[in-house]
């Protein structure tokens, strides 16, 4: 069986942030949706992290997930690169608890958008692609009305378990 091209990019600073960013790779897993991840640092691998990046839409990218903490400038730094959209993750740190990350993220000059979610938003980076992925792939939007559609079950489902 041959692998699909990936459509979305998945990028952090670290290995560490892997676990942070495994509940995306389910997401995607989950939605057939392929996807590449790979470690690239906008500081330690500057010019491997630019060619990722320049090429993304020649390489059949749709949307790139930045995930990284501390001074927290790959996002940043990726969509300086690209005009794919770039969903940047801001991952807690030990100084500020990802205050840091997260001002980092959001705090984009005008004219160099990224998009941004919540601290350690793994999961939350993934269903923002699979929304932005829906508008050009209708199986995607299908399969994505059906996943919010048992997220609502399984919330009202907590109703019938309340003892109160």
């Amino acid at each position: 069986m041959e692998k699909k091209k990936p459509i979305v990019g998945i990028i952090m600073g670290s290995d560490s942030d892997l676990k942070v960013m495994e509940p995306a790779f389910n997401i995607f897993d989950e939605f057939k949706i392929p996807y590449e991840v790979k470690i690239l640092s906008a500081h330690r691998t500057p010019i491997q992290h630019a060619e990722y990046s320049k090429t993304a839409i020649e390489r059949g990218l749709k949307v790139i997930i930045a995930a990284a903490g501390g001074a927290a400038h790959l996002p940043g730094v990726t969509a300086a690169h690209t005009t794919i959209p770039i969903i940047g993750v801001p991952i807690s740190s030990r100084s500020l608890d990802g205050m840091d990350s997260l001002l980092s993220i959001v705090q984009m000059p005008p004219g160099v958008p990224v998009a941004t979610v919540g601290i350690n938003g793994g999961k939350n980076s993934a269903l923002l692609a699979v929304s932005f992925l829906s508008l050009i792939d209708e199986s995607i939007h299908k399969k994505l009305i059906e996943f919010r559609k048992s997220a609502e079950d399984a919330s009202m489902q907590k109703n019938d378990n309340l003892k109160y």
